[in-house]
């Protein structure tokens, strides 16, 4: 039995869901909207545990793999129904950091992402270049930062989503706010972006065409971005496969740049990625690897004597 947790609106897993339907993979999709209205019984032992959803009761002994996207979920004007939605979720979100079943990805795994400084140490230990880095909140260094490298990016440090932008001259007559939040400045990197999906071992890459700053927002700046399937060298592929092992993540979507000297920079390994933009604009069978990988139908990720520290 495999699990699908989150909203069935949600494009990523709602494709994984067509994938698992169309592979005829008896499955199960927990819906974070209705979880308020689902059955938990839990045992003696925190694994020894039955769900009961839409009437059909699962013994979570029985699931083989889960493919988790937890999102916030939509709004209920109940307050109880709200306090069992966040009950369900928070020993939900436990059990995936516990149960044997392969899980796409545990929670703990994730948190290497919550701060974009320390995972590109992390990166870096991988073998990858990463642009150099300044975390900062005052103007000043900032100012020499950029004055060092000509050209600079930002975007945020932590792990919530943020538009990358070029720091240009309008953002000096703002650049007092950093005092208040410390941000990431990055030198700028020539070259195309390059997005790899990384499934178990198996890598899905991405060449992207654009000539915006973050070409995932490239329409909002009236620069679309096009997209097509790019085979990757097979030591780059590699690569990414032990990286995302190495972070714990069953799929990954990594970001690369690769610059016109032919050297590859890796920006951020993403541990819940929204692949379905990628799928759509490009064909490769995203989902349906994922699917199959959950279904124990392809190889797992490459096996590594240790993991980076603190992961």
């Amino acid at each position: 039995m495999i699990l699908f947790f989150g909203r069935p609106d949600d494009s990523p897993l709602a494709r994984a869901i067509s994938a698992a339907r169309d592979a005829d993979l008896r499955h199960l999709v927990i819906d974070q909207a209705r979880t308020a209205r689902y059955d938990l019984v839990v045992g003696t032992d925190a694994l020894d545990a039955r769900l009961t959803v839409e009437g059909m009761r699962v013994p979570l002994g029985d699931v083989s793999a889960v493919y988790a996207r937890p999102l916030e979920p939509p709004e209920d004007g109940d307050p109880a129904a709200r306090a069992r939605a966040a009950a369900f979720q928070e020993w939900f979100v436990g059990w995936l950091d516990t149960t044997p079943a392969v899980v796409v990805s545990r929670p703990r795994a994730m948190e290497s992402n919550s701060s974009k400084p320390y995972q590109s140490q992390l990166v870096a230990r991988s073998g990858f270049a990463v642009p150099e880095t300044l975390v900062s909140d005052d103007p000043e260094e900032i100012l020499a930062f950029r004055a060092r490298h000509g050209r600079i990016v930002y975007k945020s440090a932590s792990g919530i989503r943020s538009i990358v932008r070029e720091f240009t001259a309008a953002d000096e007559g703002r650049l007092a706010l950093v005092r208040g939040l410390p941000t990431q400045f990055q030198a700028y990197v020539p070259g195309q972006d390059v997005r790899v999906h990384v499934v178990g071992a198996d890598t899905y890459a991405a060449a992207v065409d654009s000539d915006a700053i973050d070409y995932r927002y490239a329409d909002q700046d009236g620069r679309p971005a096009r997209l097509a399937p790019l085979d990757l060298p097979p030591d780059i592929a590699r690569r990414c496969a032990e990286l995302a092992a190495a972070l714990g993540l069953p799929l990954a979507g990594i970001d690369l740049r690769r610059t016109p000297d032919g050297a590859w920079v890796c920006f951020e390994v993403n541990p819940m990625p929204a692949y379905s933009y990628y799928e759509a604009h490009t064909g490769l069978p995203i989902s349906s690897a994922l699917v199959a990988y959950l279904d124990g139908r392809r190889a797992p990720a490459p096996a590594l004597a240790t993991a980076p520290p603190g992961v």
